[in-house]
């Protein structure tokens, strides 16, 4: 039997060779982007405490606006892996709805980060304030810019969706996209516990 019998059946995103290698693909740069947020963390942790005179973290980091900012990216998560339950019933409506509303939950969270920056800076804690606060916001921020970069990717999919509806091409960049979300997500996790929760109590 060939390596491509099977290619009739299964996820649609799966169904050609260009899709599995594409998605191999994908994956190789998730592991760069790993990479690279490691990098991030690691400096993060190396500034973390050294606020000169600017304010520390415990005075500034509110539990409640950070619960709601991880509710949000969180939802967008689950609402996201529906968009894709939708995809493989082979339902376009269904994967454009939830597809929406996890953009709509994605830019929430971009509004409240963009908010919790600007009240930051105006209580004295900027990029220049000190090295602490140099390592939150080069991580926090790369993160923010990566979900608005899916945000922006998701969109212009959507669009794709409309045009051209479901192919084995317009499903494989949907099953990218939704990686990308979920990896964004599971690095949210990591700077909920390490930059925030730990920044409320030391």
């Amino acid at each position: 039997m060939s390596a491509d019998a099977d290619l009739t059946t299964g996820p649609l995103e799966y169904r050609s060779h260009e899709g599995r290698m594409n998605i191999l693909g994908f994956w190789i740069f998730i592991g760069a982007e790993v990479a690279l947020f490691s990098t991030l963390f690691a400096t993060y942790a190396v500034m973390f405490g050294r606020t000169g005179d600017s304010p520390v973290p415990a005075e500034l980091f509110e539990l409640p606006m950070v619960l709601i900012m991880t509710f949000l990216l969180l939802t967008s998560s689950f609402t996201c892996g529906i968009a894709i339950h939708e995809m493989r019933r082979g339902s376009l409506k269904g994967l454009l709805t939830w597809l929406a509303i996890t953009l709509v939950l994605g830019l929430g969270f971009l509004g409240f980060e963009i908010y919790e920056f600007v009240h930051y800076v105006h209580e004295g804690a900027s990029l220049q304030s000190s090295a602490f606060w140099s390592g939150f916001f080069l991580l926090t921020g790369t993160h923010g810019l990566h979900v608005l970069l899916g945000i922006s990717w998701a969109t212009l999919l959507i669009v794709q969706l409309r045009q051209r509806g479901l192919t084995p091409v317009t499903s494989r960049k949907m099953f990218i996209v939704g990686l990308y979300w979920h990896f964004l997500d599971v690095i949210w996790i990591f700077i909920f516990t390490s930059v925030y929760l730990i920044g409320m109590v030391v």
